[in-house]
């Protein structure tokens, strides 16, 4: 019998008709026989495949941040072990899948997965974290540790904080916690993991003493860096919706405006000390706005975007000071930025958090926060906030302790590597190779000295002397 749609016989046209997957199948729909694309929509996925690109762009944004405010003999270093993470941590992101693939045909932990992981979490929100983490082993910390602490670190710490915020099952998710983007499982587990790295490394060479009281050894890194951040962050946070839909639209508005107040803000706070107005002021406020409304992102209005700003980037700056108190030698800053900044950030969705916001998704309904007299909010986020902290600084403590004791896997670089530079002692690269570009500069003094004849042998040497100078200043 001939099937026949609207006067076409489908079987003359050897055609299949392709039957929309129901989800029954345990195995998954197969996409010979079954129409998979019947339930996404394709602005949808759309979005999401660039908000994922996005995010990556951010990764490198946080390497070159990081090499520009570090002195100039271990700036590539960071920036290859942010680059790093993506291999690293997309490659924990696949193993853990696969073997949650095969496990789950076992019956007895085939719910434990199901019910407790979250396959659904987009996977460029992992290496950006493991990232802003390890920018605590700057000059000082050897690489291939560091290497092994992302994969450790990211399958137990970050993976069961982000799994405790947003799937479903989670305790804060179930407790009514709020946390749009990542003010926990991203900012405080990375500042919290950062300070606990900065402590089990110990301070660098020379901390205390005018050694290490130098400006960054490159602005236009930390402004280059800004910029893919900044960028970047709008697939981060936008990107949480996980559909291209008005709430996803909110998020972008209220990401950039408090990115822009951060930055003004902590300019200001600058300026009234040094009457300087500061770049790398400017562009540590706009991380700080944007860390602090990461959580918010997708619940708050655009009015309270500002407060956000001025208060994330206000409470960062002054957080600057607490490494001095606590005798901590946390070189970028990390734990000021993000700790306190995600942790601020928790606290004014508590106060912000609006039930009209969530619901522009079309879906999502929320009690609110203390615009909607939903007053415990704010305990929800305390305990979310502190418990990431904690679990994040314990955890990491035990897990770099335990790394130090096995052998090549020492946290610290030698004394002689550290004088060295760890780019040239960690990687054999640089840069900014100015032995290199030295050794051209004398060839080029022989090779011209070698033309000189009569009078103009006798200034030869004198022009030799300038340039040698002159390469001896590019070294420094």
């Amino acid at each position: 019998m001939s099937l026949i749609v609207d006067g076409v016989d489908l079987d003359a046209l050897n055609y299949t008709v392709h039957v929309p997957y129901n989800g029954t199948n345990a195995a998954g729909g197969n996409s010979l026989t079954d129409d998979l694309n019947i339930f996404y929509d394709a602005g949808d996925i759309a979005w999401m495949i660039t908000s994922t690109a996005l995010v990556l762009l951010m990764i490198p944004g946080v390497g070159f941040f990081y090499s520009g405010l570090a002195r100039r003999k271990s700036a590539l270093s960071l920036i290859w072990l942010s680059i790093m993470s993506t291999a690293v941590v997309s490659f924990q992101w696949f193993f853990l899948g696969l073997l949650a693939r095969i496990f789950s045909h076992r019956r007895k932990i085939h719910w434990r997965f199901g019910k407790y992981w979250i396959p659904q979490c987009p996977c460029s929100t992992i290496p950006i974290t493991v990232a802003l983490a390890i920018g605590a082993v700057a000059e000082r910390g050897r690489m291939l540790p560091t290497i092994v602490f992302m994969f450790v670190w990211s399958t137990i710490i970050y993976d069961p904080i982000a799994c405790w915020t947003w799937n479903s099952s989670g305790w804060v998710f179930k407790m009514g916690g709020l946390d749009f983007a990542g003010g926990t499982p991203v900012h405080i587990s990375s500042g919290c993991a950062a300070l606990a790295y900065s402590i089990m490394l110990g301070k660098r060479r020379g901390h205390g003493t005018h050694e290490l009281n130098y400006r960054p050894h490159n602005v236009t890194h930390i402004v280059i860096g800004t910029v893919f951040l900044w960028v970047g962050w709008f697939g981060f946070n936008a990107g949480s919706a996980l559909a291209a839909n008005m709430r996803a639209i909110m998020a972008a508005v209220v990401t950039n405006l408090a990115a822009c107040v951060g930055g003004i803000t902590w300019c200001v706070l600058d300026y009234r000390l040094e009457r300087k107005w500061s770049t790398v002021g400017f562009c540590s406020g706009v991380i700080a706005g944007l860390v602090a409304i990461t959580p918010g992102s997708g619940f708050v209005p655009a009015w309270a975007a500002i407060i956000y700003g001025v208060v994330g980037a206000a409470g960062a700056n002054y957080a600057t000071k607490l490494k001095f108190f606590l005798g901590i030698d946390d070189a970028l800053d990390i734990f000021a930025e993000h700790a306190i900044g995600g942790f601020i950030g928790n606290i004014l969705t508590a106060f912000f958090a609006a039930d009209y916001i969530a619901h522009l998704d079309g879906f999502t309904e929320i009690p609110g926060g203390w615009l909607n007299q939903n007053w415990i909010q704010l305990g929800y986020q305390l305990a979310d906030s502190i418990s990431g902290g904690v679990y994040s600084f314990g955890g990491t403590c035990i897990i770099l302790f335990v790394m130090n004791l096995i052998p090549g896997l020492s946290l610290r670089a030698s004394e002689e590597a550290e004088i060295l530079g760890i780019d040239d002692a960690e990687i054999g690269e640089f840069a900014y190779d100015y032995v290199e570009l030295t050794r051209e500069v004398l060839n080029d003094i022989s090779e011209t000295g070698s033309k000189y004849s009569g009078r103009d042998a006798a200034a030869s040497p004198h022009h030799e002397k300038e340039a040698r100078h002159s390469a001896q200043d590019m070294e420094v």
